[in-house]
């Protein structure tokens, strides 16, 4: 499945540099009947477009490649690299644009044949749109930063092609040629601030920061869907390998239960976050055998070793889920001395 979506992303990437390529041409050709400063900026973002087009091919194609002896986690990591890159480009085209509209602002020129100017870039302004809404779908279903980046980088391009028209709409009319470069210099911002945007994401994902919104989805759905022997969770990591979820985390189970019946709440987990998440996952789950001081919080109504009365159930969230340590309880932890009298043969943690 993993290998189906990736070369899913690859085909639609490759589409994505062919059409990046078309429609650098008919901008081109755009500046050349109207000489303004704004179509320049709008066909110096293409060019971004095309760079970034093939970069995030290539870096999809090297996603794509099974996990190896030098890479064990696979190579998923390269499409934020990819995105890096696109975000360096995306904001180093917006300074361009803004040193190419002082120049024009200082140094004026004539500009001629609006109209076809406008029609040309307003049919590149449609096929943008569509090509980087279908990206972005495609990007968020198949886990593909480097392909939701492209989306949001021809989507940018949109916006911007659409103030540009309206800009030259207004020149045509009023006739006033220095807003050509007030236009561009607006625009290159919004441009700076969408590189930016990329960039920062990439360099999260690099840096393995915490997924908020996917975290509080996942714990939201486990709580939701909580087993009898699920008596608590804890350490809860998720990393991004490109389109691969790696889970990382502690479950607490009756400490009674022998190794094939903690192994079947493992599976139970597994499947449960791949029924909602998708088959692009790995995990790595350890199991801990509950204490005394879980009894509190143990749902199960017929438990043959209970010691503490139950008092509630503990609902799992962000807090009490993501942070480092050995067990949740509502009591203190017991001293050495009385878990080795309550619990003497202790069952060893189970990892797999």
């Amino acid at each position: 499945m993993h290998l189906e979506k990736s070369k899913e992303n690859i085909r639609l990437q490759q589409w994505v540099v062919a059409i990046a390529l078309l429609l650098f041409g008919l901008k081109l050709g755009a500046y050349y009947l109207t000489q303004s400063v704004a179509v320049l900026t709008d066909a110096l973002e293409s060019t971004v477009n095309v760079i970034a087009g093939f970069i995030g091919l290539y870096s999809l194609y090297i996603a794509a490649k099974p996990r190896d002896e030098d890479h064990p986690y696979g190579h998923g990591k390269a499409e934020f690299l990819s995105a890096a890159v696109e975000g360096s480009l995306v904001i180093m085209a917006g300074f361009i644009i803004i040193y190419e509209a002082i120049v024009n602002f200082i140094h004026p020129h004539t500009l001629q044949k609006l109209d076809k100017g406008i029609l040309i870039i307003a049919l590149t302004a449609v096929i943008n749109f569509i090509v980087g809404a279908i990206s972005i779908y495609k990007g968020k279903k198949n886990a593909s930063m480097a392909l939701e980046a492209s989306g949001r980088h021809l989507q940018s391009d949109t916006y911007s092609t659409l103030g540009i028209i309206l800009g030259l709409i207004i020149i045509w009319y009023t006739k006033l040629t220095f807003l050509d470069s007030v236009i561009s210099i607006v625009f290159a911002g919004i441009i700076i601030f969408t590189g930016y945007r990329i960039l920062r994401g990439s360099i999260a994902g690099i840096m393995d920061e915490a997924d908020v919104q996917l975290l509080n989805k996942l714990i939201a759905y486990l709580n939701a869907h909580r087993r009898e022997n699920w008596i608590d969770l804890h350490n809860l990591r998720v990393i991004k390998y490109g389109g691969l979820l790696h889970v990382d985390c502690h479950l607490t189970v009756p400490w009674y239960l022998n190794v094939n019946e903690a192994h079947a709440e493992i599976d139970a987990l597994t499947a449960l976050i791949r029924l909602e998440f998708g088959e692009a996952i790995e995990f790595f789950v350890h199991t801990d055998g509950c204490l005394d001081f879980s009894c509190p919080i143990c749902t199960r109504e017929t438990c043959p070793v209970r010691k503490r009365a139950f008092e509630g159930r503990v609902e799992w969230t962000l807090k009490n889920v993501t942070p480092n340590k050995k067990h949740q309880s509502v009591t203190p932890p017991l001293s050495k001395d009385q878990l080795h009298l309550e619990f003497p043969e202790t069952p060893e943690k189970l990892e797999y």
